[in-house]
Parts: structure tokens; sequence; C-alpha cells
């Protein structure tokens, strides 16, 4: 177990190197942060030179790659660090020096247990990207293929793992400050960020992962996740199938190679609805640098690490709200927020209808270009400290793709309308899934469930009630009050006693 006082000193380093970059403002300003945190916030920045506009992406890029991921999972929350420093951490990319190719080499043949030339005929040593996790090579196979090699960067599971053990450490220490703080859960979001980064680290996982949503997404042919070199991959190593597209955000060479660009943009926002709503499995990192365009208009995806995983009940709440917002039901809406309870109850439905209209009427008379899912997370936000709403999780990573993928739509087609576009595929998937067809559909199936379980029913009955055995049954005996004199001791010497006078009175009767 790690001191308290090693977390304590790399907390002072990390905030000493965050206040010299102005990052500690914010949260040193704000009414809402305890005494004791603002305290220690000033004594981090004490003596230091701090600039006027904070340089948040900055701070978090010189402590190191774990701070470099939470502060891209802290891009989601405008919520708990202000619109300002969610906007700059959007900055956050993945881009490090790489490491020397014999080191890699290394890592490699570790993992695989055998020479490198037992499964690539070609490596390219430069690599094509270099990220704060793994680095990537160009590769051709010994059957002439050619994929794409991940490589995890030597010492970063050992990095994060100490990084996150003081995570967990401190947000331990503020959420029993109440307020505010404890509102935030910042126990569950690191929990949530620990879980995301442990499964980013397992390329095993990671190829798992894109093997799933391949799967799923085979109703959109037009979006492409390229296929997995099983016999090539290790939790350390990933082989994948080579794309050779142009990326998404060079819309140039877009343009210049006579790419459709609203129907990039169409396929895009129809795929991550169908991963979000329909199969509840999503790609949660769909930034331009991970998306690619094909030959015949098509988009395909590379980088499975993080993913995203929905209940199909929160997928019901989640199709009812973003149909709600885009017909104007505000009513509806907030009654789904006390139904999932994201709202307590103490609440009132109707004021809780009159904010959600307050967030969703002044987007719906802006121009098409103008409107924008990020405002509408931006205005609900602020409206969680009014209603009590407690942080969840399990939507974070939801929200920040809604976000991410929106970005790269209108970076594609700046007139497209995100809300008309969601609208019909949401509008089916709810007939399709709420409408009385899927009504009656659920309950047949539940009622063949609970019939197909009634003769395993019966038979651990049987076994808690056996059928009588030979021996005829007992007759019924005289119900004779018990009288409790004490415990322990006490029972011990009354049964002494009436042994004892038992014995005396049958000594008597003999003698007589």
């Amino acid at each position: 177990m790690t001191s308290p006082v090693v977390h304590t000193f790399r907390l002072l380093k990390w905030g000493r190197t965050l206040a010299r970059h102005g990052a500690l403002q914010g949260l040193e300003r704000d009414r809402n942060t305890p005494l004791r945190l603002r305290r220690l916030l000033r004594l981090a920045r004490l003596g230091a030179r701090v600039p006027e506009a904070p340089r948040y992406a900055e701070a978090f890029t010189a402590i190191g790659p774990a701070a470099i991921k939470l502060g891209q999972t802290l891009a989601t929350r405008p919520d708990l660090v202000g619109d300002a420093a969610a906007i700059d951490l959007l900055r956050l990319q993945d881009a490090v020096a790489p490491v020397p190719f014999a080191v890699i080499r290394a890592q490699m043949e570790g993992s695989f247990g055998r020479p490198l030339d037992q499964f690539y005929t070609h490596i390219e040593e430069a690599p094509i990207g270099a990220a704060s996790i793994a680095q990537v090579h160009r590769a051709v196979t010994t059957e002439g293929r050619t994929v794409a090699v991940k490589v995890l960067r030597p010492g970063v599971e050992e990095e994060f793992a100490r990084a996150i053990d003081t995570y967990e450490w401190a947000a331990a220490q503020i959420e029993p400050m109440g307020g505010e703080i404890a509102r935030l859960q910042p126990r569950q979001v690191i929990e949530m960020f620990k879980r995301w980064t442990q499964r980013e680290l397992n390329f095993t996982r990671e190829a798992a992962s894109a093997s799933e949503l391949a799967e799923n997404m085979a109703a959109e042919p037009d979006f492409v996740v390229p296929a997995i070199d099983w016999q090539r991959t290790t939790g350390r190593v990933l082989t994948i199938e080579w794309i050779d597209g142009i990326k998404l955000s060079d819309r140039a060479a877009l343009i210049a190679a006579g790419h459709d660009l609203p129907h990039l943009a169409r396929v895009l926002v129809h795929a991550f609805l169908r991963q979000a709503i329909a199969d509840g499995f999503f790609h949660a990192d769909m930034h331009q640098g991970n998306l690619f365009a094909l030959p015949g208009g098509r988009v395909a995806a590379i980088d499975f690490g993080i993913m995203g995983r929905i209940d199909r009940r929160a997928r019901m709440w989640l199709a009812e709200i973003l149909y709600g917002l885009i017909t104007g039901n505000y009513r509806r809406v907030a009654e789904i927020h006390f139904e999932a309870q994201y709202v307590p109850s103490h609440h009132n439905v109707a004021e809780f209808a009159t904010a959600l209209r307050a967030v969703g009427e002044p987007m719906r008379g802006l121009p098409v270009k103008d409107m924008s899912i990020g405002m509408m997370l931006d205005g609900l936000f602020a409206i969680t400290r009014d209603f009590d709403m407690v942080t969840q999780p399990h939507l974070l990573l939801l929200q920040k793709t809604m976000v991410m993928v929106e970005g790269v739509a209108t970076g594609l087609d700046p007139d497209i309308n995100l809300w008309e576009t969601a609208g019909p595929f949401v509008e089916e998937w709810i007939r399709t899934e709420l409408g009385p067809e899927a009504a009656v559909a659920d309950r047949i199936v539940t009622d063949l469930r609970t019939l197909s379980r009634l003769p395993d029913l019966v038979r651990r009955i049987e076994a808690r009630f056996p059928p009588p055995g030979g021996a005829p049954p007992a007759p019924p005996l005289k119900v004779i009050e018990r009288v409790r004199i004490g415990g322990g001791w006490r029972y011990v010497a009354m049964a002494l006693l009436g042994a004892a006078a038992g014995v005396a009175g049958l000594s008597a009767v003999q003698a007589w």
C-alpha cells in the first residue's frame, strides 16, 4: 500500500505544475470549492508565476501520459472543470516522442516469445503514430498482408498504476468534504477512468472490442471496422488490418479526392446512433484522427481502446430524452429523468420541465448550422446543481462521444442538422422498441421464459420438501410453553438440579 506521504508528495508536485500553468485558478475562485481545498490550492501556487490565461492542455501534458488521459476525460465534464477548461482540454493530443525501435522490438519479441521474423517479413522502424500509451508501425506479414502493429510503450502500465493510485487517494480525501464536491462524485469518476485505462492497456481486450463492433455494424456497410490478426495479437501487441484512406481531419485532401463530405457526415452520425442507441456498444474515441474516408463513400474507424456500453433500459431513456428534446416534449423528458432517478423525487416534475425548456427552446430558434448537441449538454449541466442531479458516470463516455461526433460531422458539413439527421433514426428505434408491438413481444418473451423455468422451480421445491419416508407420521404433540430462565451457565445449573432431584426422588421411593 502506498504511503499517504508519497501520495501527498505526488499531488504537491502535480499541483505545482498545474499552478504554474494557471490551471487551478477556476477551482480556487469557485465559491462551491470547499474552504480547505481552496487553502491547499493557494499553497500550491505560492511563489509561482501564474499566466493570465490558464493553459490547461499544456499543464496536463507536462505532468505525463496518465494526466493526458485524465485531462481528456475531464474535457467531457464542463460542470466539473468549467466551460473554458473543458474547451481547452479538448486540445489535448496523445502525440509524444516515439520510443526507439530497438526498445519496441524487444517489447514485441518478449510478448510473442519468438523472433519477429516468424511473424513479419518487414516492419517500418519509424512509427506512423506515437501516443502516450502505444505507438504504431506499418508492417508486412509473412503471408504478404500489410498491417498496422500497435505496441504498448514499456513501463506505461506501472506509470498509470502509480498515478491512478494517487488519483483514487485524492478523491477519497476530498469527497467527504461534502457539498458540491460530493455531488460530483469524484471517486466514481476516477473509478470509471481507471476501468477505461485498464481496458486500453490490454490489447487483447481492444481486439475483442473491434471484433464485437464489426459484428454489430454489419447493418451499416458504409462504416468499416478493420479485421484483427489474432495470431499476431497479445496483451501488449495488436496487429490489425491496414486502412489506406484519408483522415477526416484533412478536408482539403477529401475534397481533392472527390469525396461527398455531407454523405460522410451522415454515415458517421448514423453509425454512432446505431452503436449507442440500437446496440449499446460504441466507439468512444471517434475524433478526426481515428476516422478515415475510403473509396465508395465509406468511413473507417481505428483505435478501439476506449469503448462505451449502455444497457437496454438506459438506451430507452436516452432515446426518449433525445426525441423529446428534438420534438420539444419537455414534460416527457422531465418524467424520464425522474423515472431513471437522475433527479431526486423531492423535486417537482413541472419545474424541471420548465428548466429543460429554457435549455431546448433557444436552440430551436437557431439557424441549422448553429444548433449543437454540445450546447444542449452544456445547458443540461448548468441545471444539474439546481435539481441535485448526481453525476452519472456510466453516461460520461456517451456525452464525450456525442460532442466529438458532432464536431467531426460539422467539420465535414457545417450545415448538417444533427437533430434532423438523428430524428428519423431515433423515432424508428423508439417505435420498434417501445411501441405496442414491442410491448406485446417483450411480454410474450418474458412469460415464455417464466414458463420455461417452472419445471426447474418444481424440482427445487421437491428437493426442499421431499415426500414422506417409510415411517408412519408422528402423532401430534401437546403444545407446552417454554420458560426462559436465563442463558449460559444458568441452563447448566438448572439441568444439574433437575437431574439431582430426580435421582433423590427415585431413591426415596425405593426406600419406602
